[in-house]
């Protein structure tokens, strides 16, 4: 394989570990309060993906975490703490994060343009 193969590969790896962690997470909010056994097992399977500790198969819950760099008691306890929230309480922590990623991008905006209006010569 050459560098470019290497990289498709890892981003495609990514990828797919990134899409199996989010069904996990959308199965575990859609299918909690699931009444019909289908619905019943599609959580359970997602839940018991999540609380494993195998790592013996490349996408088990604890290899994707370490594919994606994350910390997997964080995530487990922000995946399973979503379902206690209900469908508004998740809209609402949800909002939240996303106006904490916006205000650090903006924050990051303007710091590096005062930076740079610093660096400049005054004429």
């Amino acid at each position: 394989m050459n560098v470019a193969d290497d990289y498709q590969f890892e981003t495609s790896r990514r990828d797919l570990a990134s899409g199996i962690l989010k069904q996990a997470a959308l199965d575990l909010r859609r299918f909690h309060g699931a009444s019909s056994a289908v619905e019943r097992e599609f959580y359970l399977d997602a839940h018991r993906w999540v609380t494993s500790d195998d790592c013996s198969w490349p996408f088990s819950f604890l290899n994707v975490c370490q594919t994606l760099n994350l910390a997997p008691g964080t995530v487990r306890e922000e995946v399973l703490g979503d379902l206690s929230l209900g469908a508004f309480g998740y809209l609402v922590r949800r909002c939240g994060r996303a106006t904490r990623r916006f205000k650090t991008v903006l924050s990051n905006i303007f710091t590096n343009e005062r930076t740079m209006n610093a660096a400049e010569p005054a004429t």
